[in-house]
């Protein structure tokens, strides 16, 4: 009953007009962010972060929750459209989404899409609220050796899932540490590598490089493909509703996708696009339909769109856990309650309870909002792919100056805009992950202090750490990790040798 009492507080909270409009244009925005090709949620979410320093710390954060969120829901509708996705995570998507469209069953793609996004994101926020508060019990027995194992597992894990190669990863994460160096350090308060620049004495800001990396780059990616989307297939309201056949196929798909995609979002790394590349595998294995499959099979829209959001929805267990961010929209999350000043961490939910549900009910009622608005907003939201890319191009540009001048008045954050920009879009170009660098700019403070405290704890005794059962767990997780793929690639190697000596 607590629990419920404490939930409808969340809802109540949600009635004030600064909420409703909040979650209103969040949702709104997400969606279009989610359907225009190239910019996505980071991106959207990085140019928009400024604009919630101008509310209350939950409605600022309950915005940018709901863009997050709108994102993952209108992803699908380019990818089923036109075969472009608007994401990462809607890639999967297009396999058997746009085989669909192509049949003339468009209509029923993207209402199978919504509702299976509606059930996997409810079924996530029911899972976070449960959830939360038992592992938060747990993670108080954390401290500084276990903080420093987890940010060494997230970056070792993150090296693994981000698709490049180990080098190429920890190029990025080093890049990230470097630029989380500079300024003062809080522990020693000595200055580092600010070449007697006055202005970085206090460091970079998030908010420069959160919208340069993904914002400017971004630009900079989508002006090399000038003019719009052509033959965009229309899709009447009333071709909206899937028949009885294929709503009986694609609700298991949804359960199972947005459970399997919790999990997921429970682990370091794109996780709301690997769920969804499992999710696809998963239903294409148990399905009786396998032979559908890249032709039109529901259950390959119904099961990865599911995933995505309930991989939305796990990830915000580490967030507001631990206080950690598991990848890049995570991230930009916690420099929003950082700039806020608000700590999530194993005491969030016990000392700020009232900012708890007001999210986890802000959650929900996105999760519902975005629900009605995709139905009859459809056709608003892909005529949006009509629109000449330079058009917004221009727009895109002018809000992240502002937003990001208006962060904190600071000239030098403009330039650190267009600096982070131009490396954002070289990183592309040279196959380096933008994520890996955020993540590790974000972690780097927390990385840092846990290793200096860790040292100090040790006093020159390594072993004292292999008394600390969580440690040694997490320490265990990562060696295999990093090892499993070796191995498993020296016995695929020494196959090769033996069959080309039998030869």
């Amino acid at each position: 009953m607590d629990t419920l009492s404490a939930l409808a507080d969340g809802f109540g909270a949600l009635l004030a007009p600064t909420a409703l409009i909040a979650l209103l244009a969040g949702v709104v925005i997400g969606s279009v962010v989610g359907v225009l090709p190239g910019i996505g949620p980071v991106g959207a979410m990085a140019l928009l972060l400024p604009l919630s320093f101008a509310f209350d710390p939950a409605v600022g954060l309950l915005m940018t929750i709901a863009i997050y969120l709108g994102s993952q829901y209108g992803g699908s509708t380019s990818s089923i459209l036109l075969s472009v996705p608007g994401e990462a995570s809607s890639v999967v998507t297009t396999l058997d989404g746009h085989q669909m469209t192509k049949r003339g069953r468009a209509g029923a793609a993207l209402a199978v899409s919504a509702i299976g996004s509606f059930v996997a994101g409810t079924m996530a926020v029911a899972l976070l609220m449960l959830l939360s508060e038992p592992l938060s019990a747990f993670a108080i027995r954390f401290s500084a050796p276990e903080y420093l194992a987890l940010c060494i597992f997230a970056i070792l894990v993150l090296s693994r899932l981000s698709g490049g190669t180990f080098t190429r990863s920890m190029l990025a994460v080093g890049l990230g540490l470097m630029l989380a160096t500079i300024g003062l350090d809080d522990l020693s308060g000595n200055v580092r590598f600010t070449f007697d620049i006055g202005e970085l004495i206090h460091g970079v800001e998030i908010t420069p490089v959160a919208v340069g990396l993904f914002g400017i780059a971004e630009v900079l990616l989508l002006a090399e493909n000038r003019g719009h989307v052509p033959q965009l297939p229309k899709v009447p309201f009333r071709s909206l509703w899937p028949t009885r056949t294929e709503m009986r196929r694609a609700v298991p798909p949804m359960f199972r996708g947005g459970l399997l995609g919790f999990f997921f979002g429970l682990v370091p790394g794109p996780s709301a696009a690997v769920s969804t590349y499992a999710s696809y595998m998963l239903e294409r294995r148990i399905s009786k339909h396998r032979d559908e499959f890249g032709k039109g099979a529901i259950e390959g829209v119904s099961g990865p769109e599911s995933a995505n959001n309930g991989a939305a929805g796990g990830a915000m267990v580490p967030l507001i856990v631990l206080g950690f961010p598991f990848n890049g929209v995570t991230a930009l999350l916690l420099a929003g309650f950082t700039i806020h000043g608000i700590i999530p961490g194993p005491l969030f939910v016990e000392n700020s309870p009232d900012l708890f549900w007001s999210l986890v009910a802000g959650m929900y009622a996105a999760n519902i909002t975005l629900l009605i608005l995709n139905f009859p907003l459809v056709g608003l939201f892909t005529s949006l792919l009509r629109i000449p890319r330079d058009v917004l191009l221009g727009l895109i540009v002018l809000i992240a100056i502002i937003g990001t001048y208006a962060a904190r008045s600071a000239l030098i954050d403009v330039f650190w805009l267009f600096a982070m920009g131009v490396l954002g879009y070289v990183m592309v170009k040279l196959r380096l992950s933008r994520v890996a660098l955020m993540l590790a700019f974000v972690i780097g403070p927390i990385l840092e202090s846990s290793l200096t405290q860790t040292v100090a704890f040790a006093n020159g005794d390594p072993t004292v750490l292999l008394q600390r059962p969580i440690t040694m767990t997490i320490v265990v997780l990562t060696a295999l990790v990093v090892g499993v793929p070796v191995i498993f690639r020296g016995l695929k190697r020494d196959r090769a040798v033996d069959s080309a000596d039998a030869v």
